[in-house]
């Protein structure tokens, strides 16, 4: 923020807002749950159930064994040091860009169309027009197992990689050998275009580059995605307005399209991710910084990994006092989700469910239950309050109860 321009505003409670998401983390599902085909989905309760039981000593004594969901090891906390509840998903769909709208304040009301058989051919033809490659794929497929299968096709003959997912995306995967950075960017900028007309549209185009050999592929941390702008001023856009600070860490930038950021911070994983969290509580800095960590979701909801899940979940525990050490007197610490994933239930697609939501500062001399909150945007709803800003449509802020 430029020096001097916090005094134009009215001081808020907290000055700095740490929003963590926890990518695809649900604690139970929804009511309408069936109409996603998603009854019974448990992210949480169920990885704790594969495991033998979560140990999640920090989370728990913040109240996630308080929301008063089953998951096994995390039990209710004597004092919770935090506040505590759920959230419900109100917007149509399971897509990690409702997620985050909907946390910002913006509901969608249509779920964003998929391709579960692949995409029509006057995309594709248009596609390899604008790129002068020919394309490989085009189906529904794991990320991983789609390079085993046509890794080795792509490098002989120079064809892109071509798939979609049970999300309303599409990704290009290119080796960084045969199809320079630059050139897979640029493809995916022209896919993006091409995607925003209605008979074609997407919410994601995604470049998935790699490195490697056949039987070791590698996917790189040069990912980058293409999203589409949300339908709506969300808080971001209002935070940068008011000139407040809005740092996004990870992914976000990427699903706001850069929309409401005042600065954007690259990870390379959920680790990398909490580094550059600790890197910024040690800045001076007045607004919001929301961070995503994608690897629950990328690398273990998708490909149904419970184990691997877990083991991301106890180091992110692990890595909570360090946060939690870092933060003032004046700082608000949000640690929720965008949607569940549970990794046994079928198929690979995101599930219906709720999300956790735990909410810490220092002055808390006991926890208190949230309840239930109807939608993901009070959590938007509350940071805009806290810094003077408009509030959404949708979403109650819990900044009173605070």
């Amino acid at each position: 923020m430029t020096p001097g321009t916090a005094n134009l505003h009215k001081q808020p409670r907290f000055e700095r807002v740490f929003t963590i998401v926890l990518d695809s983390v649900g604690i139970g599902e929804l009511p309408d749950a069936a109409l996603y085909n998603d009854r019974g989905a448990h992210t949480l309760g169920h990885i704790a159930d594969y495991v033998g039981g979560l140990s999640l000593p920090h989370l728990e004594r913040m109240g996630l064994g308080s929301i008063g969901e089953q998951i096994r090891g995390v039990t209710p906390a004597a004092n919770p040091q935090a506040h505590y509840g759920k959230m419900a998903e109100l917007s149509a769909g399971k897509d990690t860009l409702t997620g985050h709208w909907e946390l910002m304040g913006v509901k969608s009301e249509t779920a964003f169309q998929t391709y579960p058989e692949g995409f029509p051919e006057g995309l594709l033809s248009a596609l390899q027009s604008l790129s002068g490659r020919k394309i490989i794929g085009n189906k529904a497929a794991s990320g991983t197992e789609i390079l085993d299968e046509l890794g080795r096709q792509h490098v002989d003959t120079g064809s892109l990689i071509v798939y979609t997912s049970a999300d309303s995306v599409l990704q290009i995967a290119a080796h960084e050998d045969v199809v320079p950075l630059n050139e897979l960017y640029r493809i995916c900028e022209q896919a993006r275009e091409l995607t925003r007309q209605p008979q074609f549209f997407v919410a994601r185009v995604i470049a998935r580059p790699f490195i490697g050999e056949a039987g070791s592929w590698t996917r790189t941390a040069n990912r980058r995605d293409y999203s589409v702008t949300p339908p709506a001023r969300t808080v971001l856009d209002e935070l940068a307005s008011k000139k407040w600070d809005s740092i996004a860490i990870g992914k976000i930038s990427d699903i706001f399209s850069g929309s409401g950021i005042t600065e954007e911070i690259k990870t390379k994983s959920n680790r990398d991710g909490m580094s550059r969290l600790l890197d910024t509580m040690n800045r001076d800095f007045q607004g919001l910084c929301f961070l995503n960590l994608v690897d629950f979701d990328a690398l273990y909801g998708h490909r149904r990994d419970p184990q691997g899940y877990a083991q991301a979940l106890v180091e992110f525990d692990e890595a909570l006092p360090d946060v939690i050490s870092q933060l003032r007197g004046t700082d608000l610490l949000i640690i929720t989700a965008d949607h569940g994933n549970d990794p046994t239930h079928p198929g690979t697609d995101h599930t219906r469910e709720y999300v956790p939501l735990l909410v810490y500062h220092k002055g808390i001399t006991e926890g208190r239950n949230l309840g239930v909150l109807p939608s993901l945007a009070g959590v938007g709803a509350t940071i805009a309050e806290n810094f003077y800003c408009r509030l959404p449509r949708y979403g109650t802020s819990f900044l009173p109860q605070l």
